[in-house]
């Protein structure tokens, strides 16, 4: 039997705002433990000009213990949004 233990993940988010966000609902999950998290806002310049802005959260998560597995998780990386693009070439 295979059990996924533990994974980071690392996400952008477009705003302090949103960052906070996620980072609090990863801490209310019942599906794991958060061990720990980070934000940090990323800057992108161009000749000395801001071109674009975002947060950058990096979150570990455990699943379950590895000397003491628990139960089976396969975890499923989508998308919220309802406009999903998928190329098919």
């Amino acid at each position: 039997m295979t059990y996924l233990i533990k994974t980071t993940e690392q996400y952008r988010c477009a705003s302090e705002e949103e960052a906070k966000k996620l980072i609090n609902e990863a801490k209310n999950s019942n599906k794991y433990t958060v061990l720990k998290y980070s934000s940090e806002l990323k800057v992108k310049k161009a000749k000395g000009e801001i071109e674009d802005e975002w947060y950058r959260v990096v979150l570990t998560k455990e699943f379950s213990d590895e000397k003491e597995p628990e139960g089976w998780l396969m975890p499923y990386y989508g998308s919220n949004s309802e406009e999903e693009t998928i190329d098919e070439n």
